[in-house]
């Protein structure tokens, strides 16, 4: 989805993929540019590196998200295939974007169900809710009511959602968004160093030739 498509209708199932940031970038060393990268179009490097929650000796990959996006609904089992693969120095980071206010409630359902260690059971569940079942989360009270569903505690869940810890971390992905360019969903970041729109399977190509890279630096 792109963010102005979101201007227009918050849940437009037909949303294109994202389209990355332009501009004249310097190439990417040679051993990447054999792996069939082209920077520009399948990937950007960032003019400025974004921030890393990471350790150092660990590349941090950031899928970037919305609920309400039917590309991350369907990008979401292969990243899943793929987070079960990766090399154990890759640590990644689901962050759900924020292109307008509308997105909020959505992203305190990811940090909620996060905090409450829910995302492995009711992730790929609040996709299905709105893509298959047609349910809108873009109010709370909708969101509460699935949640209970799913056997969450009312309280618990209600308090999380509405904790300041919850909305912190909702600022800082909405930060984290801006500092990579984020103009669409699905897309990366991958070790604060560069940006890769959605494109299928190969946006998961793409970020293993960029993590490669990363590696050998």
């Amino acid at each position: 989805m792109q963010r102005r498509e979101f201007s227009r209708s918050l849940l437009a199932a037909g949303a294109s993929t994202a389209v990355g940031a332009a501009g004249a970038l310097a190439l990417l060393p040679a051993h990447a540019q054999t792996a069939g990268l082209k920077e520009g179009t399948d990937f950007v490097r960032l003019p400025r590196p974004a921030p890393v929650d990471s350790p150092a000796d660990k590349i941090e990959v950031v899928e970037f998200f919305a609920y309400s996006c039917i590309h991350c609904y369907n990008f979401e089992p292969l990243l899943s295939d793929w987070m079960k693969k990766k090399p154990a120095s890759v640590v990644v980071r689901r962050t759900p974007v924020a292109f307008n206010e509308s997105f909020v409630p959505m992203q305190r359902l990811y940090y909620a169900l996060e905090a409450m260690g829910q995302v492995d059971a009711l992730h790929e569940k609040a996709f299905r809710a709105i893509h298959v079942e047609k349910q809108r989360f873009t109010n709370p009270d909708t969101i509460v009511a699935w949640a209970v569903a799913q056997g969450l505690d009312r309280e618990k869940f209600v308090g999380f959602f509405n904790s300041f810890a919850v909305a912190g971390k909702a600022k800082r992905a909405a930060q984290l968004q801006d500092a990579y360019g984020v103009e669409g969903t699905p897309s990366l970041g991958v070790g604060g160093r560069f940006y890769v729109t959605g494109q299928g399977p190969r946006t998961l190509v793409v970020a293993d030739a960029l993590i490669a890279d990363l590696r050998k630096a």
